[in-house]
């Protein structure tokens, strides 16, 4: 079986303009709450509580994000070597071939 005879593989990808888009959201957002917490009517310490809680919730989204491309990534490798796996088995099989 040559490798044309196989269907593509659907690779997921994303245009420069979903990334665009998603890099803008984030500096949107982060900015409006940055902004939101300098802003707020309240002592300096609860400001600088709140600062600490948006940074640590902005590393736990990229840790999470992380995480999840990883197993997809590991999930999509597994299932590439078992469909190699099962094309070499139905390559090799002859129906025809008497047995032995």
């Amino acid at each position: 079986m040559s490798s044309s005879d196989r269907s593509p593989d659907p690779v997921p990808s994303t245009t420069a303009a979903f990334h665009l888009q998603a890099v803008a959201s984030f500096v949107v957002s982060l900015a409006a709450v940055t902004v939101g917490v300098l802003y707020l009517p309240a002592d300096p310490w609860v400001r600088a509580f709140l600062a600490v809680s948006v940074l640590y919730v902005t590393t736990s989204a990229f840790t999470l994000a992380k995480t999840v491309r990883d197993k997809q990534e590991r999930l999509t490798v597994v299932n590439r070597v078992d469909q190699a796996r099962l094309e070499k088995l139905l390559a090799e099989h002859d129906p025809f071939r008497p047995a032995a």
